[in-house]
């Protein structure tokens, strides 16, 4: 009797720690990509170097400078077509370019993003499809600096040191 009591008591004590409610879940996307970005293109730097202000009053932006996000190993089993999204914070003054971060001591100025056709890329927007092939690819992009129509107006544009941060977005739909 003793024994049995013993079990029943440690079956109840039992029964009351390790048999709760479901609560844990997991939840997540598998996806596939077609492509893997290359290392180091995760995190780009453009560095726009020097801006002449006389160029922006002259013709209201820069020319674009290139740059590009490298996709290795791709198979164009898994998709054939790539769209490219930048987010990030845009200019008041300038919608669909980019404000400058808040450390940045020029002003007057917003960075703006263009295919190599020269067609706009506004912020937020999805980028037409980019064909891939199977391999290596390339997806070139430029950039520009354009001053703000009152600085341009008031020719008060701020010299000084700039930066401004964008978040690329790779869907291959």
């Amino acid at each position: 009797m003793g024994t049995l009591f013993f079990l029943l008591v440690a079956f109840l004590l039992m029964s009351g720690r390790g048999h709760g409610a479901d609560n844990l879940t997991f939840k997540g996307n598998l996806v596939a990509e077609a492509c893997t970005l290359r290392p180091g293109d995760e995190a780009l730097e453009l560095n726009m170097e020097e801006v002449s202000s006389r160029e922006l009053y002259s013709n209201s932006r820069t020319m674009g400078r290139r740059f590009e996000i490298h996709l290795e190993d791709c198979d164009t089993d898994t998709a054939d077509s790539v769209t490219t999204t930048f987010s990030g914070v845009e200019n008041m003054a300038l919608p669909g370019l980019l404000a400058l971060d808040a450390g940045s001591v020029a002003n007057g100025i917003a960075i703006g993003l263009e295919t190599p056709a020269n067609q706009p890329l506004p912020l937020n927007v999805i980028s037409d499809e980019q064909t891939l092939s199977d391999g290596n690819n390339v997806i070139a992009f430029n950039a520009y600096v354009r001053g703000e129509p009152q600085a341009l107006a008031d020719k008060s544009i701020t010299a000084g040191v700039f930066s401004a941060t964008s978040t690329f977005t790779l869907d291959y739909p």
